[in-house]
């Protein structure tokens, strides 16, 4: 199932305090293996792209690098955004989302940074960084 451009998609972060709402520009999910992708969520990052996305409630930024920063709750702090610095684009994550999402995973992104405790083994496209 993948969204049609008039689908919206729905969700918030673990204590329900931060939502956001839009309509996914495709319905392309991208982990990423990267090691601040890594440390910030415990594991490995996803993200998709909305189009006009609303986001409402207590969200704090990070400055993670010189290049970008990310979003959580600041009462719950469940991982939620990443955007680049001085660019008017969000990605989101794709867990916080009410189902169905109607998004699919369609490859892998930073994949020489990845753990050494895991394999990527279902067959997606892999780019090195």
């Amino acid at each position: 199932m993948t969204h049609s451009a008039k689908s919206e998609v729905r969700g918030a972060c673990l204590c329900g305090e931060v939502r956001f709402s839009g309509q996914p520009g495709s319905s392309d999910v991208t982990a990423c293996h990267c090691g601040q992708c890594r440390k910030w969520s415990g594991h490995v990052w996803a993200s998709f792209h909305l189009e006009q996305p609303r986001i409402a409630g207590p969200v704090r930024w990070f400055a993670s690098s010189s290049e970008a920063e990310r979003g959580f709750c600041s009462n719950c702090g469940s991982v939620l955004f990443w955007r680049p610095l001085g660019r008017d684009t969000v990605s989101f994550s794709p867990g916080a989302l009410d189902n169905p999402t109607g998004l699919a995973l369609t490859g892998h992104i930073f994949v020489a940074d990845k753990g050494d405790y895991y394999q990527i083994a279902d067959g997606l496209p892999q780019r090195p960084q």
